[in-house]
């Protein structure tokens, strides 16, 4: 199954060139596409993986605090560039951080396109006697996870605009880290992680592509 799906994930990446941003979007929304549709098949792969990582006792607050952290995190280091940007009159850090934030909405807007296309339930809404969540009153369907997807396009982006493996490695570090507590926190399955990262990570070098090409951004 696992090698039959990673054929499948690599004749996409061949035939949708992803340094064009048609050739890119079209193949990152097929390999997520496929992500959801493997999970289907592989459904007690997805809910037996989960169930081996969310504990009947969500004691950690280490993880807890992993997951509140993201949003408040994805708005305070553009923020903190553009400002140092501004009032330094640093026209170059001004671009990263408007660069950050462009790749952070387009991640926004296709994550919560994807939610509301596919519409899947929450895995504790599936199996509420296997699951143990965290939150019950969590907003949003669960195929991409948003924090997730945050995470790994705030790192993706920070890695594009930065990079120096002292800033490239605690970036993805804090990202996995992020989808880990989802599975943790029993909020997500496994394939709802896995397309997150791979949108955010998409959704910021598409947008770093199109900063380039179209703005003319360096």
């Amino acid at each position: 199954m696992q090698k039959h799906v990673s054929k499948q994930l690599k004749r996409v990446w061949q035939t949708y060139n992803p340094s064009s941003p048609k050739g890119g979007l079209v193949g990152l929304m097929l390999v997520i596409i496929l992500l959801f549709a493997s999970s289907l098949q592989a459904q007690n792969w997805d809910i037996n993986t989960l169930d081996n990582i969310n504990p009947s006792n969500l004691s950690s607050k280490y993880w807890q605090q992993t997951t509140a952290s993201v949003y408040p995190i994805s708005v305070g280091i553009p923020a903190g560039i553009l400002i140092a940007g501004y009032i330094n009159h640093n026209k170059g850090q001004q671009q990263k951080g408007w660069k950050i934030v462009g790749a952070l909405a387009a991640n926004t807007l296709l994550s919560q396109g994807l939610k509301y296309s596919i519409n899947r339930e929450r895995p504790y809404e599936k199996y509420p006697q296997l699951i143990n969540p965290y939150d019950t009153k969590e907003q949003g369907k669960s195929f991409p996870s948003g924090h997730t997807s945050t995470a790994f396009s705030l790192a993706a982006s920070i890695a594009i605009e930065y990079p120096k493996w002292y800033v490239v490695v605690p970036a993805y570090a804090y990202a996995a880290s992020v989808g880990y507590s989802r599975l943790y926190l029993g909020e997500h399955y496994p394939s709802d992680v896995l397309a997150g990262a791979a949108l955010g990570v998409g959704s910021a070098y598409l947008s770093n592509w199109l900063s380039k090409k179209v703005l003319k951004i360096k």
